[in-house]
């Protein structure tokens, strides 16, 4: 991992109440920064930063001109002058507010933190954390009342799990600085409100986007693009996906050349694959090196994503990890099947 909290502490903390803005909920200020006990500011600590442990980050970006997006010019604000940070927090809780514009979005708590002592990449840095919670979940609190030990329901935030967060380095200021995120709510409008509306920023090209990338679009050619033509089987396609996934899990170095010879293999599917390629990457507005080393953080969160299995109906499923030439398909008087050559049985 590319950042260290290790003597990461809070130098400052505030939290501001934001709503729903089209539900006119409003947003509830803060009148000054928070007080700390060491007890609390090691929980929060912990809380704001434990979920931060991929090695994908971001620049914060604008389409014309970087200063007009909110979140850089507010933050940089705060770097260069640390005694802005609370005005700076305001105009943060604002601006979100501004763009909770989607039904589903709900009121929570949002935190802004100053951090001291994190590095990345070896450099010591400050760090501006931005957090909402949303989701509250319903605990039991006993209690003592004229002898007797009573119990009552209450409600509050689980500080295991962040909902939402951003971690922004005071590093690489002219691109937008670097930007770790974490969106625990990430789907739809949710995800496209916090990342896209609010902070908007775009992800760094290097090493763990590249792997990211080219696995995702070696995933999806596989299972779409070549699902779509009667060229291969589907036991041949999960071989296609084993071998892909293989070929990432056991290079350092990806070089397209090689993965289009030892994966693909028959000359008329890389042909497709190599068109594919320039379509996939138009269509997601990226680019993608062909020689690269290989994230090995990235290779494990995407090999996830690679169902290998063929489904049946509702309730078969064959998996297949190998030895795909070892699966004959047909079709009886009975139906459709599948017939499976073994030599052993487990």
């Amino acid at each position: 991992m590319r950042a260290s909290f290790i003597n990461a502490r809070i130098a400052e903390l505030v939290v501001h109440i934001v709503g729903n803005k089209i539900a006119d909920e409003g947003v509830v200020l803060s009148k000054s920064c928070l007080t700390l006990s060491d007890d609390l500011s090691n929980l929060l600590t912990n809380f704001f930063l434990g979920s931060f442990m991929s090695d994908e980050y971001h620049h914060l970006y604008h389409d014309t001109n970087l200063n007009l997006n909110e979140v850089f010019s507010y933050v940089s604000e705060i770097f260069d002058s640390p005694n802005t940070f609370y005005l700076q927090s305001i105009n943060l809780a604002k601006h979100l507010y501004n763009e909770s514009v989607y039904p589903n979005i709900k009121e929570g708590e949002f935190y802004v933190a100053l951090l001291k002592g994190a590095t990345f990449e070896g450099d010591e840095v400050d760090v501006i954390g931005i957090f909402k919670t949303e989701k509250k979940n319903i605990f039991l609190k006993t209690f003592v009342d004229e002898d007797s030990v009573n119990i009552k329901k209450d409600e509050g935030t689980d500080t295991k799990k962040l909902d939402k967060g951003c971690l922004i380095f005071n590093k690489e200021r002219h691109k937008g600085y670097v930007v770790a995120i974490v969106d625990n709510t990430n789907n739809g409008s949710l995800a496209k409100y916090w990342i896209d509306d609010f902070l908007h920023v775009r992800k760094i090209k290097d090493t763990y986007t590249n792997t990211e990338n080219m696995m995702s679009l070696a995933k999806t050619f596989i299972t779409k693009n070549l699902s779509q033509s009667a060229i291969i089987s589907k036991s041949e396609q999960i071989d296609l996906l084993n071998k892909s996934l293989q070929y990432f899990k056991k290079n350092e170095l990806f070089k397209i050349h090689d993965f289009e010879h030892e994966v693909i293999a028959r000359p008329e599917i890389v042909e497709r694959f190599r068109g594919f390629k320039g379509e996939y990457e138009s269509s997601k507005d990226i680019s993608i090196d062909e020689e690269f080393p290989l994230s090995h953080s990235a290779i494990k969160k995407q090999q996830r994503s690679y169902k290998r299995a063929i489904n049946l109906d509702k309730k078969i499923q064959i998996v297949i990890n190998g030895n795909s030439d070892r699966i004959e398909k047909g079709k009886d008087a009975k139906g459709k099947f599948y017939k499976i050559y073994y030599n052993e049985e487990e």
